[in-house]
């Protein structure tokens, strides 16, 4: 399919709708010639499958960090409209509200130094981390009910966070709408003892420091005034609980698709219509998970504040440990869009509202970025990239990098590693990435969201 791509100006390119039978809408994605040009042709392909969904709004779009995934690309965004369109569990993914959440200090990276590998090393024991990971709380039925209904109100009604942290969260932490009675018991039973845990794969928590400012007037707004700050990014998602919904609202919609005569060019975008029980149960259930996963970063967030307490003996007021912002991926959200109500799905893609934070992780040998949203982005449905996007599988990377060796590699450059297993640092080498500068480089140019600042990992925690 790449070979149907046509430029339409430096930084996007347009896969036209006559390039195959069945497509309903053009594709378009954001790339400069380096990531178009390393892109996987089934990623094209998967894009173009998107594109013959029922009711989707043109265009089918893809960011720079795409790469082939389940159903869809990562790194995709399609709008759907209320009355024709479809909502998909596919689409939206797995890990549901698998999210990032970005907080300020006012330390700086030479008060952090001398202190960085005791600091990692108690975060390590105090943040729950691994495949499987129990965390420290002990929920009740009832409780775990609460959270799915409120996110993170529950958090700070008991003790986990404030009412700030509420205010600088993607729909204030909590989607209205969610429905613990559509999720199932399994789910539920996989998510009860992990809110609080950061997981594994490509989760992580990292101490970091500003190496660049792009736009000192925006970085200031955002709490951000110096080079050599340090910042911690904590990105994770709604763990079993969403993994576990995503499964079960396959299958249901596996079956929709053929109850209401729904043409799917790829199984794994089983979906339903919009205003079907199938399609508005399934979304009951999804934001539930979404409530969870924002209450699970808000509380790990309240325990890395309290490490930080015992290492620098101030409290986190005193080290001005205020969330700048916390943002969600893998989600699908009913959107006021040039006056009207559509459906987004973003998987592996963040929302880009103007002047707001966007968040982009790196790789954990790499920078990260905080940029802005923008007026222009609203032709990708005010929409902008996650992350680096991986070049290469999770297999693919273990069999190539040992993570002994990539641990060493790390800790040479002066940073401090911590993980449960050598596996994870191999699946997650920065090798395995792509280039995060030409990613971001790429969302600049096209002007959908805008660099503020570029910080560097310190710190290291992987799951």
């Amino acid at each position: 399919m790449k070979e149907f791509l046509k430029q339409i100006n430096e930084f996007e390119y347009v896969l036209p709708k006559e390039s195959r039978k069945g497509m309903n809408v053009d594709a378009r994605i954001i790339g400069n010639k380096t990531i178009i040009k390393d892109l996987e042709d089934e990623a094209v392909h998967q894009l173009s499958n998107v594109a013959m969904l029922p009711g989707i709004i043109e265009p089918a779009w893809a960011m720079p960090d795409m790469h082939f995934g389940y159903g869809l690309p990562m790194g995709a965004v399609a709008a759907f409209r209320e009355k024709d369109g479809i909502i998909s569990s596919g689409m939206t993914g797995f890990d549901i509200n698998c999210g990032i959440n970005l907080i300020k200090t006012n330390l700086t990276f030479n008060e952090l130094k001398p202190r960085l590998n005791e600091l990692n090393q108690l975060l390590f024991k105090n943040i729950p981390c691994g495949v499987g990971s129990k965390g420290k709380l002990k929920l009740t039925d009832k409780q775990l009910n609460e959270v799915l209904v409120s996110g993170v109100n529950w958090a700070v009604e008991n003790g986990y966070g404030t009412k700030d942290d509420i205010k600088n969260t993607e729909e204030n932490g909590c989607m209205e709408g969610a429905d613990p009675s559509k999720v199932s018991e399994t789910a539920k039973k996989r998510g009860k003892p992990q809110l609080g845990t950061l997981g594994a794969g490509n989760h992580f928590l990292e101490l970091q420091k500003v190496s660049n400012i792009f736009d000192e007037k925006t970085a200031k707004k955002f709490g951000i005034d110096n080079t050599n700050q340090v910042t911690i990014m904590l990105h994770c998602g709604s763990r079993g609980l969403g993994h576990e919904i995503a499964s079960d609202y396959l299958k249901i919609h596996e079956k929709a698709a053929e109850k209401y005569k729904i043409t799917l060019p790829d199984k794994q975008l089983a979906c339903a219509p919009i205003n079907s029980k199938e399609g508005q149960d399934y979304f009951a259930a999804m934001k539930a998970a979404v409530n969870y996963s924002f209450t699970n970063r808000l509380i790990m967030t309240h325990w890395i504040r309290e490490t930080f307490e015992t290492i620098f003996k101030k409290s986190w007021e005193e080290l001005e440990m205020k969330t700048v912002y916390g943002i969600a991926h893998n989600i699908c959200k009913k959107e006021n869009y040039k006056g009207k109500e559509i459906y987004i799905h973003r998987k592996g893609a963040t929302r880009s509202m103007p002047d707001k934070p966007v968040l982009i992780a790196g790789s954990m040998g790499t920078a990260s970025y905080i940029l802005k949203g923008t007026e222009k982005a609203e032709k990708t449905f005010y929409s902008s990239c996650h992350g680096a996007g991986r070049a290469m599988s999770r297999h693919q990377a273990i069999r190539s990098f040992k993570g002994n060796e990539i641990k060493r590699i790390l800790e040479s450059q002066g940073k401090s590693v911590c993980s449960t297993s050598p596996v994870v640092l191999a699946e997650e080498a920065p090798e395995a990435y792509k280039d995060i500068e030409e990613v971001i480089g790429s969302v600049h140019g096209a002007g959908i969201s805008t660099k503020v600042v570029k910080v560097v990992p310190v710190g290291i925690i992987k799951g």
